[in-house]
């Protein structure tokens, strides 16, 4: 059978991942078909750059790297836009649309994660705003600016990397920024105590405030905003709420389909999943037990996979990959030490930051934290960390 008669891959996902594994999967092999039904407009964007976007008076249509028609020629791919898929038919080797039926011969799920959305109360709970991808951005951006001014306080949920950099931007945007976690630091899941401290005091000093140990629980509309109740009856004011809290795996789809999930799609180190010829990439995928939402783990796995739908079975390989959170009031390096190593923490101050070091039982270096002028250390504090597999 010719390549031109061959039932194409296809990519569910025009994001980060399912553009990343085709672009590179060009640089392997220009002729096998490829084509990628994505939910939105199939324009490729930073994903990463919603969080750091609005105080550089960047609008969505001036975040899009290649429209549709540009990005399809680059890949040699066609991709559908707006086209939800329903069902994968494993027994068939087909992807069902509502309007077409996609035969595949590799199949690669790169559908990204959904917000977390917390269950709260209230008459404007539906007002709650969350940014997950272009759309929601313009969204978010117009809501800001719509207003003729009136939208002056902002309210976020989650004190996380993604919280914390739309607390930073909004603020020098000039919007008075509260952020609540039920945290008592904030990046609490990557910063040891003193170098989050040094955080929360950066950050602080350029304006944001942190309610931390605490949550909102209810948003109602008010004459002049919304009025906020916490866990612990606090009641606030705000004009906008945006929720930050977290992404969960996309796995409605796979799951439905027979493939194994936990948190994530489980794959292995070849990102295969539990059925033949099934792949999955990016936030939606579980590798070997580990969940990554950063650019730097999608980069291995789409090289990796790359040469696995050219012929060439490929395990992704994870060196050290150290996460800049964009918070220019505190700028900030993180590389957590990999779950269940048995080790502690070291922090120092530096001229201005503080410095953090886990070693392992052993004494060796297993991860670190850099806030402020620390950051001066990622490169050579890297190069002495073990692969993670």
């Amino acid at each position: 059978m010719g390549i031109e008669n061959m039932a194409p891959i296809v990519v569910i996902g025009s994001g980060l991942a399912g553009i990343t594994v085709v672009r590179e999967l060009r640089k392997l092999d220009a002729e096998t078909p490829v084509v990628m039904l994505s939910a939105d407009d199939g324009a490729f964007y930073s994903k990463p750059n919603l969080s750091n976007a609005f105080a550089a008076g960047k609008s969505a249509p001036q975040l899009v790297a290649s429209p549709r028609e540009t990005l399809a020629a680059q890949l040699k791919c066609d991709i559908h836009a707006h086209t939800i898929v329903q069902r994968i038919d494993t027994a068939r080797c087909v992807v069902e649309t509502s309007s077409s039926q996609q035969p595949y011969s590799q199949l690669v799920l790169a559908v990204g994660a959904q917000p977390i959305r917390l269950p709260i109360e209230g008459s404007a709970a539906e007002q709650i705003l969350s940014i997950n991808n272009l759309a929601d951005y313009a969204r978010f951006r117009a809501a800001l600016e719509g207003g003729k001014g009136s939208v002056r306080r902002v309210t976020l949920l989650g004190a996380g990397l993604i919280g914390c950099e739309f607390a930073n931007d909004l603020r020098a945007a000039g919007y008075e920024v509260d952020v609540f976690d039920l945290a008592t630091q904030p990046l609490g899941h990557l910063l040891p105590p003193q170098a989050a401290a040094y955080f929360r005091q950066r950050l602080e000093a350029s304006g944001v405030r942190f309610n931390l140990g605490t949550s909102v629980v209810r948003v109602d509309r008010a004459e002049n905003g919304l009025t906020l109740l916490d866990r612990d009856g606090g009641t606030w004011v705000t004009d906008m709420v945006l929720s930050a809290v977290g992404l969960r795996p996309e796995t409605a789809l796979a799951s439905a389909a027979g493939l194994e999930v936990n948190r994530g799609i489980m794959v292995d180190r070849q990102l295969r999943a539990s059925e033949p010829n099934i792949f999955a990439v990016g936030d939606c995928a579980e590798v070997d037990g580990l969940n990554l939402p950063y650019v730097m783990p999608i980069m291995q796995q789409a090289r990796a996979l790359a040469k696995t739908l050219s012929g060439t079975p490929t395990d992704v390989v994870y060196p050290a990959m150290p996460v800049s959170v964009k918070t220019p009031a505190c700028p900030t390096v993180v590389c957590p030490p990999p779950m269940g190593v048995d080790g502690c923490w070291s922090e120092s101050e530096t001229a201005d930051g503080v410095r953090a070091i886990f070693e392992d039982a052993q004494g060796e270096l297993r991860g670190f934290a850099l806030t402020g002028s620390a950051i001066s250390e990622k490169s050579a504090l890297a190069t002495r960390l073990p692969a993670m597999f």
